[in-house]
């Protein structure tokens, strides 16, 4: 008797998706201090936002804290997160002479430099962001108490009134909708001509290109799967994205565990993509689960190509990586999925 046939399913695959040259900088902070200094590394809030990653470096020897005072004098290092600190963290770690390694993305602390020039030239900084997320955190503690103003939609800049509207710049946080954005950005041109931007783009390329990314492949999709964690910015955008850009629903997963198999049926096309902070072992997964299941048509939509790379500190760049090393999140690489095999 012959096995029954699987249904068809196709599957659009993004390219770029994924982590970003950022995130993986981060990542591979940790693992060359632990290789360094040996455990316990210690790393004030996620390293980057996926719960996969962080337990994976835990299971390594990092040890997770909020604040510096949970960390003991005991000489180990510590690393701040890619998403940045305000001043008052490093300031910290000095006065108690800790051995700090910060994991700041190179393009958040390009967007604090924005914010630190605007302050310079007499301007109040308005910060186009989400409240509590750890990068305005961030931005906000660079700048002197009262110098930055946060805008987190169109509704914020119609009810802002400045002390004085002539000396006026935005930046924003690294990792928000692009549209969303421009949309804030023409409603604060509007309202406040004289207004200064930032001397480069603060949305980063990744954010941008990842959403260019599931816009073009989004049209007509039954379903669209972000591989992400519930807290990261980048990913929660792109299932917004995804949507609007024409799929019936966009659907945030943090792993095979959160796909909804008794949903999915032969015919349907499924789109994918996952966030900044994903690691690709989450998205082999889940397309190695679906192949078990369906006979799947791979398409993929590649909108740019990135080759970033952001090199580490130069205190570890004396530590080799290996790809052993980050196996844990890169997997091993196949013909097929989009990346290099």
């Amino acid at each position: 008797m012959e096995p029954a046939l699987k249904p068809a399913l196709t599957i659009r695959l993004c390219e770029p998706r994924g982590f970003c040259a950022g995130v993986d900088r981060a990542i591979q902070i940790v693992v060359l201090a632990l290789k360094k200094y040996g455990a316990p590394v210690y790393v004030r809030h996620e390293i980057v936002h996926n719960k996969y990653v962080v337990e994976g470096l835990r299971g390594m020897g990092a040890v997770f804290v909020k604040e510096l005072d949970a960390i003991p004098d005991d000489g180990q290092p510590v690393v701040f997160s890619a998403h940045g600190v305000p001043k008052s963290i490093p300031a910290e770690a000095e006065r108690r002479e800790m051995l700090y390694l910060d994991a700041t993305c190179p393009l958040v602390s390009k967007v604090h430099k924005q914010a630190m020039r605007h302050v310079r030239l007499g301007r109040q900084v308005l910060l186009i962001g989400h409240r509590g997320h750890p990068e305005v955190v961030g931005t906000m503690g660079q700048l002197p108490e009262g110098a930055v103003q946060l805008i987190e939609t169109e509704e914020d800049v119609e009810a802002f009134q400045p002390a004085d509207p002539e000396a006026l710049g935005y930046v924003t946080q690294t990792t928000l909708s692009v549209d969303d954005t421009a949309g804030i950005v023409a409603a604060l041109e509007r309202k406040f001509p004289s207004m200064q931007a930032p001397s480069s783009e603060s949305i980063c390329y990744a954010t941008t290109n990842r959403q260019d990314a599931v816009k073009a492949a989004a049209p007509d999709t039954d379903l669209f799967l972000i591989v992400g964690a519930p807290n990261s910015s980048n990913s929660r955008r792109l299932v917004e994205v995804a949507e609007r850009a024409g799929s019936a629903r966009g659907l945030l997963v943090q792993g095979m565990q959160d796909v909804p198999m008794e949903e999915l049926q032969g015919g349907m096309v499924l789109g994918m993509s996952a966030g900044a902070s994903a690691p690709e072992v989450l998205t082999d997964g889940i397309l190695e689960a679906l192949r078990a299941q369906f006979e799947v048509r791979l398409e993929l939509v590649q909108t740019a190509i990135e080759d970033e790379n952001f090199p580490v500190m130069r205190s570890i760049r004396d530590v080799p990586l290996t790809a052993e090393d980050m196996a844990f999140v890169n997997g091993v690489p196949r013909r097929g999925d989009g990346r290099a095999a």
